[in-house]
């Protein structure tokens, strides 16, 4: 790549306008963004499998060691909307990088770790340099890419983040196959570094704008989305329900007065402003009910694959990889088409899709054959990979390329909200069942029948064929 390909400079003055960067800068661009975002998006997963090794190398219960996890998820939940406004101000590259570095160091931190309390304060600053990376993606994403290429690189971000999700507990069983619980960690670094030298080289400088950064709104929103994260948490683990309930008030409160504060405001952190625009706000909701049903399958396939159909661990991982795989297949042609055609009629596609493949899943006989499971839950990801790259288009597309920020953070946000809502109520679906799995997957059917409808409301009314 040469030097001159790249901008020299990352002033506060405004920046030309620039549809996209130049081959083959936006190759390495894109190469670095898949990388660092696999690597975040999977280690929120990757050491569910572990627990239970870290649990007795650590001398804790097992219920303590849930904090190497909710460090993590706290930490991503509560700072992606902050992040992401703070690289409206001093540029997303910015912003990018630091989250990157952060993520890096961290993972060396956890890898030599030796007590609970170490290990979770390493992944509670692991998880801001997640943050830092997940916050501004797709953002980067719209300047990397020319404007009529925007879905072609949403596809490929969408194939990367769906992808690393459903592979992490495939990753961990195959790294624990032959080394011990620090490898998971370990195994970031050498990553970490290649993907902070291309994203250097790389990524484009990008307008920065003139407001001051929102302190209060920041501690309002740690607070209210850490709160609800937490009580959210709380009740996926029995935790005692009145006292998950008050949290859930409190941080009803407290968003509240994080909403008010916004509503002035003419780059608010969280952004109320293009939740006015309805397909931004259609889009966001989509987004919310289609991860709810998609954390809600991740959760209870593995019970069913293992418990009740008997396959070991790491032959677990590998039959769940029918899903993502499907993913990978579909995102990247679904990004393009979204391009061309109307995204709430992908979105509808792609969710019926998946909403048969739950079904079929949960109409099998007790001792189904492969042959039988595999292609249903292939369905699901062929049915996912269309929803999801044409749904995050829509929610870059919907916002003024000033606010790439804040509509990043929301897309991030929103998919954490409907992953934490569905393990919570897959949690109590399994408490009141008594472990089947049917009640589950009908609950995680109806999410998507919900995302459908609102979907195909995104057609009434249609500024653009993007939207």
């Amino acid at each position: 790549m040469s030097p001159s390909a790249l901008p020299q400079s990352d002033t506060s003055s405004p920046l030309p306008p620039q549809d996209g960067v130049p081959k083959p800068q936006r190759y390495w661009a894109i190469l670095a963004v898949a990388v660092s975002t696999g690597m975040a998006v999977m280690d929120s997963s990757i050491v569910n499998v572990a627990l239970p090794v870290i649990a007795d190398n650590l001398n804790v219960s097992a219920s303590e060691s849930v904090w190497v996890v909710n460090a993590y998820l706290i930490a991503v939940a509560t700072t992606l909307l902050p992040l992401s406004a703070l690289g409206d101000i001093v540029g997303y590259r910015r912003v990018y990088l630091a989250g990157l570095a952060l993520f890096t160091v961290f993972s060396l931190v956890c890898t030599f770790s030796d007590s609970l309390p170490m290990l979770a304060a390493a992944r509670f600053f692991q998880g801001l340099g997640a943050a830092g990376i997940m916050s501004v993606n797709a953002a980067l994403i719209r300047f990397i890419y020319p404007t009529r290429k925007l879905g072609k690189g949403i596809g490929i971000s969408a194939m990367v983040v769906a992808f690393s999700t459903g592979i992490g507990p495939t990753v961990a069983a195959g790294i624990l196959s032959v080394g011990d619980w620090p490898w998971l960690f370990a195994v970031n670094i050498p990553l970490g570094c290649v993907a902070f030298f291309l994203a250097a080289r790389s990524l484009p400088f990008t307008p920065r704008a003139s407001h001051r950064f929102d302190f209060l709104s920041a501690v309002l929103n740690v607070l209210g989305i850490g709160l609800l994260v937490t009580a959210i948490d709380g009740l996926s683990h029995g935790v005692y329900w009145p006292w998950s309930l008050s949290q859930i008030a409190l941080a009803a409160t407290v968003l509240w007065l994080l909403v008010r504060r916004q509503l002035n405001r003419s780059s608010p952190l969280l952004p109320v402003d293009l939740l006015r625009s309805r397909p931004f706000a259609l889009a966001v909701c989509t987004s919310m009910c289609a991860f709810a049903s998609q954390i809600t399958a991740f959760i209870v396939l593995p019970f069913y694959l293992h418990d009740t159909l008997g396959y070991s661990p790491v032959q677990t991982g590998l039959l769940m990889t029918p899903w993502p795989a499907a993913v990978v297949v579909a995102a990247p042609i679904a990004g393009r088409l979204s391009d061309r055609y109307p995204v709430g009629a992908l979105c509808a596609l792609g969710l019926s899709l998946k909403l048969i493949g739950l079904l079929l899943i949960a109409a099998l006989p007790a001792q189904p054959s492969l042959a039988a499971l595999l292609p249903c839950m292939a369905l699901c990801g062929l049915g996912f990979g269309f929803f999801q790259a044409p749904n995050n288009r829509a929610i870059i597309g919907a916002a003024p390329r000033h606010r790439s920020g804040g509509a990043a953070g929301m897309q991030g946000t929103a998919r954490l909200l409907g992953q934490s809502t569905g393990a919570a109520l897959t949690a109590l679906a399994f408490a009141l069942t008594g472990g089947g799995i049917v009640a589950p997957l009908l609950m995680a059917a109806g999410f998507d029948a919900l995302a459908v409808l609102v979907s195909l409301s995104r057609l009434r009314k249609r500024p653009d064929p993007a939207v």
